[in-house]
């Protein structure tokens, strides 16, 4: 896949690129985004070979991004609707100390999710949860305040809102909700992933200050990827950087962290993409509840499998 490098004719001022608007070998004079806005080539990036101009240009819709009009923003996603039944239970969630939860303002449905944890519960299915965090500060909460919660149980994920009743200061700082109002449940955890179409780009080694090439998710887990990129990026076992954008209705979030390759399968002929099974392994905790949330919001797009990818 050692391709010359090529000469083109000088770009047009439009933010729509062509084959022919996109050099091969030479560092890029502009940042390439998809329709959407989101980074795929930083400027300066090369891009190696034709092989990785034509998978740019196979998955995605690679514009200009300082001709881009920054405006331009997706239609957002529905909302997932919760599964039929009879009304649930705190006892039914099955919730342990220490689970990991999502908080956000009921007012406001494009506020984030903010995370923090259950350390305690109630005679009453009051819950006592860690203060939400937002840039290093507690997240503002009043009292009477109603709170949506999204709750990754052992077993499934649910949905519900809770009223704040106190916020107490000693002796640590922690929060008391309410018993939870009407639960839904949004998903049984059976090792899921869900069908993506997800730049990600990618550089070679656990180490460094720049990313090397440009991949597609085509499927993600709450802690692995599906990833395809035009050539083999390594090794079971060799290591990755990676830096994406999880976006949809309820959250915008850039994740920068490192990832394993668990499996290869490598392409069947020259040009042809290969597939790497990957366990993203420095996730924090804001980063987990953002993979888990962009996951089991799309339940629309569930596969389940039995081995691969956690």
């Amino acid at each position: 896949m050692d391709n010359p490098v090529e000469e083109h004719s000088p770009t047009a001022q439009t933010p729509v690129l062509n084959l022919d608007n996109v050099p091969v070998g030479v560092p890029l004079e502009w940042p390439i985004v998809d329709a959407d806005g989101t980074l795929l080539f930083a400027t300066g990036t090369i891009l190696a070979t034709t092989d990785e101009r034509n998978f740019l240009f196979g998955h995605f819709h690679p514009q200009r991004g300082d001709l881009l009009d920054a405006a331009t923003q997706p239609a957002p996603e529905s909302d997932a609707h919760a599964d039929p039944g009879s009304p649930l239970t705190l006892k039914d969630m099955h919730l342990e100390i220490g689970a990991l939860i999502g908080v956000r303002p009921q007012v406001g449905s494009g506020a984030p999710m903010h995370p923090c944890r259950i350390i305690g519960f109630a005679p009453n299915h009051a819950l006592f949860v860690t203060p939400p965090m937002h840039d290093g500060r507690m997240l503002p909460m009043g009292l009477g305040e109603n709170i949506e919660i999204v709750a990754i149980a052992s077993h499934a994920v649910f949905r519900f809102v809770c009223t704040i009743e106190a916020i107490c200061r000693s002796p640590f700082d922690y929060v008391v909700l309410s018993k939870p109002g009407v639960i839904r449940r949004l998903r049984e955890r059976k090792s899921i992933r869900v069908r993506t179409h997800l730049a990600v780009r990618f550089g070679i080694g656990q180490s460094g200050e720049s990313y090397e090439g440009l991949g597609l998710a085509k499927g993600v887990s709450a802690l692995g990827m599906s990833l395809a990129a035009s050539w083999t990026l390594g090794a079971v076992g060799d290591r990755l950087r990676l830096a994406f954008r999880l976006k949809s209705k309820d959250l915008d979030t850039e994740i920068e962290t490192t990832a394993v390759i668990r499996n290869v399968q490598q392409g069947s002929g020259p040009g042809t993409p290969s597939t790497h099974g990957l366990e993203l392994d420095q996730l924090d905790a804001t980063q987990q509840m953002a993979m888990k949330v962009f996951v089991f919001d799309r339940q629309d797009d569930v596969v389940y499998w039995s081995s691969g990818l956690k």
